[in-house]
């Protein structure tokens, strides 16, 4: 009973502290989700940084350089997939007439048998329910400005913070760490080294994962002569930053499209590429190149990305794993440190744990 007792009062004291911060974190979501994107971003630069300071860049130089060649990357991608769009709109508006035609078609035949005064109906009755949505519809456009301004303000804090933490990132760590008790100092020190290291790496390992399955299920796409398939495969990147549940739906979408455009045999072409294509992820990538890189167990991967969908939506799943693998990696670091090992030593230690790159020769 005392050891339960001892026990519970911790957790609940945890529990409140968790209460606390997530509390904190939706008030002030304006803010933490652009700052949460610049770590990430950062993570994925910061490699790049140190690599032309090693070739005797300055640091400013450095960073100026990595950060114009990823905004060069985004917008060329927001740009490609605007071209693609607009030079294959007349087409897709051809494949959207021919498959309603197929669809109605579909519809007179058995087992459905849908007459066309029933289906005229159908088509009125969803006009009558847009125009009782109309004043939510024109709600929505007369929300562009603001919601246009809140995103131009996320995007330059998101923008100050990476610059900041490419900058002095350690030095700010060490500024957070001053803020506990000095006996806790060295254990969030090492928690720190280890977290970033382990950031570094989840960044790498989805920027990969991403772009081969962008790569290859937007070739599906295109050898199947659907329309907008470079569109197709951006999505499909964009989506598999989410993890699990990214994949899954990016590959609805990938088939959807296949199927009202092609036909049931494109469809099930399509399906089979996406399969190859995370069958090929899961089972090539992830061993050879990707290996230990993120000590993180599948079960809590999905459970994880459905929590953080069913708290904070989109930027709860794309930020659940990354938070999970950072927060074991601290922890671990932590514990070695409560134990008694040396800070940087404890840091190691998690790193060569987790398939330290250059230790591993992971990718």
């Amino acid at each position: 009973m005392r050891t339960a007792s001892e026990w519970a009062w911790r957790l609940l004291a945890i529990a409140a502290l968790a209460g606390v911060v997530i509390y904190l974190v939706f008030t002030f979501h304006e803010i933490v989700v652009p700052v949460l994107v610049a770590l990430l971003i950062a993570a994925l630069l910061q490699p790049a940084v140190a690599l032309l300071m090693r070739h005797r860049w300055p640091k400013w130089a450095a960073i100026l350089v990595s950060l114009v060649v990823f905004g060069g990357v985004v917008a060329g991608l927001v740009l490609l997939v605007v071209w693609q769009v607009r030079a294959g709109l007349p087409q897709l508006e051809h494949q959207s007439a021919a498959a309603f035609s197929r669809a109605r078609d579909a519809l007179r035949q058995p087992p459905w048998n849908v007459t066309d005064a029933e289906f005229a109906g159908y088509v009125r009755n969803t006009g009558t329910l847009a125009q009782k949505d109309s004043g939510v519809l024109i709600g929505g456009v007369l929300r562009v400005g603001s919601t246009t301004g809140r995103i131009l303000a996320d995007t330059l804090i998101a923008l100050f913070a990476t610059i900041f933490i490419l900058i002095d990132g350690a030095g700010i760590w060490r500024w957070i760490t001053r803020l506990f008790p000095r006996r806790g100092r060295p254990a969030l020190q090492a928690g720190g080294e280890a977290g970033w290291s382990t950031l570094t790496r989840f960044v790498r390992v989805q920027i990969l994962v991403a772009v081969v399955n962008g790569v290859g299920i937007g070739l599906v796409a295109f050898f199947l002569g659907l329309p907008l398939a470079i569109p197709i495969g951006v999505i499909v990147l964009l989506f598999s930053f989410i993890p699990v549940i990214g994949a899954i739906v990016s590959g609805i979408i990938a088939v959807l499209i296949a199927l009202v455009f092609a036909g049931p045999v494109q469809a099930l072409i399509m399906l089979a590429g996406v399969l190859l294509v995370h069958l090929l992820e899961a089972h090539v990538l992830q061993p050879l190149l990707v290996g230990g890189a993120v000590k993180v167990h599948p079960l809590a991967v999905v459970v994880g990305v459905a929590a953080g969908t069913g708290l904070a939506g989109v930027p709860g799943a794309l930020f659940a794993v990354p938070l999970i693998a950072v927060g074991s990696a601290m922890v671990s670091a932590m514990v070695r440190v409560a134990r008694g090992n040396d800070p940087e030593t404890a840091a190691l230690e998690v790193e060569e744990e987790e398939g330290e790159t250059p230790r591993s020769g992971a990718a």
